[in-house]
């Protein structure tokens, strides 16, 4: 018996140790078969794809040796396999090469290594440059200088902040010039702040900051004037231009400090009409059949009666054979006789409307519980209907497709 256990002890072990050797002998050649397969897909790559693109490659690096610096384009460590470092004849990846070099002129690619990676082409740089910021060297035909500064306001303390940084190609009536800059918060035309005088500069810098005490309900109803004055070896003053800032659109808070540029805009000198003027610009788009109004501001108004409880706006309406078709209004203006707007208002028209069409802007007094009263009113259209000024302002719109036409208007009252 025990002879037998012995046998048979021996026999189940025999059974074991075969099992054992099989399921070994079966997973080494699973993994052969896998590495034997992944040689076979990356040498058809290398054979079908590779030696003609990085051919390519070379080609082309042959011809763009005077180009700008360039920036490589790389693969990842987790591709890196032999097959990546011998594409090119055998060539080895040089691990200290420069991975920023501008490649070389001759037969054969460049190749290098940055952080382990390889380098297989190489990306444009000219391609993903931000614009540049021309504001000081782009100036339009006519230009009487341009003005920078910053604004922000402080909610807590009730304060606007301005900062009054510089000033471009300014153009006084002499050589030198010696300029100023008064600085007015509209409607409020009695007071304002001045900076320092800088001497004998086109392009002064001023870098001087000044505080206006204003509410946070009135802010947006308020408009920032700049005056920019010479004054000439006799003392006097001359006026060289202005901007005009309405604050009504902008987003001012403690942590927002907006920088500004704007171009001078010569002020108009000549004295209001009896009723006041208004400025608007006018653009028509032919391929859109879109006429654009851009209401700018009106001056002189002759108000009923001056006080914060008094509202100023314009009525801008579409005519088509005197007939209305459309109209828009502006924000209202609290208690000003010089309102400034800057807002633009578009209207669908077809070009063989613009002969029979027209525009109506009115300029409407509004006192808190008592009716609405028209202050005056001008119509610019073809010569069905205006005459003047207005016909050329509307004739000039139409020579000048998709540009901004702009100009003053005296008011009339309705007859």
């Amino acid at each position: 018996t025990e002879q037998a256990v012995a046998v048979a002890g021996g026999i189940i072990g025999g059974i074991l140790l075969f099992v054992l050797i099989g399921i070994t002998a079966y997973l080494l050649w699973k993994k052969f078969c896998w590495f034997h397969s992944y040689e076979k897909l990356t040498g058809a790559v290398k054979m079908t794809n590779a030696n003609a693109v990085f051919q390519d490659q070379s080609e082309i690096q042959l011809k763009s040796t005077s180009r700008s610096r360039s920036v490589p384009f790389i693969i990842p460590p987790t591709l890196h396999e032999r097959d990546w470092i011998n594409l090119m004849n055998e060539e080895h990846v040089q691990e200290d090469s420069d991975p920023y070099m501008i490649p070389q002129s001759g037969p054969r690619s460049s190749f290098h290594s940055l952080a382990g990676a390889y380098v297989v082409g190489t990306i444009n740089p000219e391609l993903y440059k931000f614009p540049e910021d021309k504001s000081e060297t782009d100036f339009p035909e006519g230009n009487i200088g341009r003005l920078w500064f910053s604004i922000e306001y402080e909610q807590e303390s009730e304060r606007l902040l301005v900062s009054l940084i510089k000033a471009r190609k300014l153009q006084p009536p002499a050589d030198s010039c010696s300029p100023f800059v008064k600085i007015y918060l509209l409607p409020d035309e009695r007071s304002y702040l001045q900076s320092k005088m800088k001497s004998k500069t086109l392009n002064p810098h001023f870098d001087e900051n000044f505080v206006f005490q204003v509410s946070s309900k009135m802010l947006f109803q308020r408009t920032l004037k700049f005056l920019v004055y010479h004054v000439d070896k006799q003392k006097k003053h001359h006026l060289l231009g202005q901007v005009i800032f309405p604050l009504k659109n902008e987003t001012l808070t403690d942590d927002n400090k907006l920088i500004i540029w704007r171009d001078l805009e010569k002020e108009n000198l000549e004295p209001p009409s009896e009723y006041g003027d208004i400025q608007f610009s006018l653009s028509y788009n032919d391929y859109l059949g879109r006429l654009t109004a851009v209401v700018l501001r009106a001056r002189g108004l002759k108000l009923q009666e001056e006080s914060h409880a008094v509202s100023v706006y314009v009525k801008v309406s579409l005519m088509n054979h005197n007939k209305f078709i459309k109209s828009k209004k502006t924000a209202a203006v609290l208690g000003s006789p010089n309102p400034v707007y800057n807002e633009t208002f578009s209207f669908k028209a077809d070009q063989t409307e613009l002969d029979t069409a027209s525009l109506s802007l009115s300029v409407l007094q509004s006192i808190k519980g008592e009716k609405t009263h028209l202050l005056g009113h001008v119509v610019v259209g073809p010569f069905m209907y205006t005459r003047g000024k207005e016909l050329e302002h509307w004739n000039e719109m139409i020579s000048k497709p998709k540009e901004l036409v702009k100009r003053w208007h005296a008011l009339r009252h309705s007859t």
